[in-house]
């Protein structure tokens, strides 16, 4: 399908856009990643290019200490997947064996990120003015600049149709918002009242990586995530098992009924849920699935499990070198891990463990959030990974 292309505000200098201009090039159609496929699934919008200057981050003499961390034993598992049903960047699974580890044992909330910013004074990519020279590294080359009036801060956020609606453009229900972020998560008027418990939304892997910095900590490897998500099980679809609702109950926070104008709210929720409201895994860790997604530190690369040896055992695997999308070849993307509040059997399946994608490592949105690891520097964990 071809799409009409119009820089929206930064809304993607060329992704979620109005009309203005026929006969989109090739470049033009890559950099909107505009497509209905596995890196679309669970109402992901494209990436926003919401290129901003650096902010310096302090860093706190003590960190948060293991406060609010669970342990994740060392251990051996198969990463991926080789079910037919799952994604192609999900298969072929290989066999990995990480070292033991902490983890934040819920996402990180809207308080924990406020105490964040009021000691360090942090603003967020959303709330700094594009630069359109880190902006344009990112865009076909020749993009035209935007407006003045267009480079604002802002970010992406869900909009739920109040009609039915085709799954073809995601721009009937991604907006771009100028003056969204994480204080104001669907815009100006809207604030944290009665969330403040809820996981802070609208950061980009800068944001995420600046408070695990700030914290004493780190974010996940990929391998670390899908890990410590599947709470020790072997070769289960799900983070509790084979069935999505056993006993009729419900383990994670997504979306019942037709996505995106039909959401049925069965699972008691509408968006975003306080962390902790749904049972946790094996490992004590809540919300490894569903909520929101969740911010790795590894670069994505469509093709990186293709690129494996067949047999080998990798030891705490960091990712490929570099990103790569055949589908948006100017992005640069990190993984994104365990879906979110607007995954829906209808759209997509990635409430799972094994479920990636990537994400544009500057952008935010209405449904990407994080949590934080730390290393485990006891004498054992070596010898206990061996013993997997």
């Amino acid at each position: 399908m071809k799409y009409n292309l119009k820089i929206l505000g930064i809304a993607c200098s060329a992704a979620i856009l109005a009309s203005c201009q026929t006969g989109p090039t090739k470049e033009q159609q890559a950099a909107a990643a505009i497509y209905k496929d596995s890196t679309m699934c669970c109402a992901i919008p494209p990436r926003t290019f919401a290129a901003r200057m650096h902010t310096e981050v302090k860093v706190s003499g003590t960190g948060t200490g293991l406060d609010g961390m669970v342990y994740i034993p060392a251990g051996a598992f198969e990463m991926g997947t080789n079910e037919m049903e799952a994604y192609e960047q999900e298969r072929p699974s290989h066999k990995v064996r990480v070292d033991a580890f902490w983890m934040d044992k819920t996402e990180v909330t809207n308080r924990q990120f406020k105490k964040f910013v009021d000691e360090t004074g942090y603003l967020t990519v959303a709330e700094r003015m594009p630069d359109w020279e880190e902006l344009k590294k990112m865009l076909p080359p020749g993009t035209p600049k935007p407006s003045d009036e267009e480079l604002q801060p802002g970010s992406l956020v869900f909009m739920a149709p109040d009609h039915k609606v085709g799954q073809d453009d995601i721009s009937q229900w991604w907006k771009w918002v100028r003056g969204a972020n994480w204080q104001h998560p669907e815009g100006p008027r809207s604030n944290l009242e009665g969330r403040w418990d809820h996981p802070v939304v609208q950061v980009s892997w800068e944001d995420a990586e600046a408070y695990c910095k700030w914290a004493g900590k780190r974010l996940p490897t990929e391998a670390e995530w899908e890990y410590a998500a599947r709470g020790g099980l072997k070769s289960k679809r799900y983070a509790w098992g084979d069935e999505f609702l056993p006993s009729g109950k419900y383990y994670a926070n997504t979306f019942q009924g037709s996505f995106p104008y039909g959401n049925e709210d069965l699972d008691g929720f509408d968006g975003t849920a306080p962390v902790m409201s749904f049972p946790n895994n094996n490992y004590g860790l809540f919300d490894m699935i569903g909520n929101v997604w969740e911010w790795t530190a590894d670069w994505y690369d469509y093709n990186s499990y293709k690129k494996l040896n067949n047999g080998t055992i990798y030891s705490n695997p960091k990712g490929p070198a570099h990103s790569f999308n055949p589908d948006d070849p100017y992005a640069k993307e990190r993984v994104t891990k365990g879906g979110s509040f607007l995954c829906a059997d209808n759209y997509c399946v990635n409430y799972r463990p094994s479920a990636r994608r990537g994400t544009s490592y500057d952008s935010g949105s209405s449904n990407i959030g994080f949590r934080c690891v730390k290393d485990d520097n006891s004498a054992s964990q070596t010898q206990l990974a061996s013993n997997q």
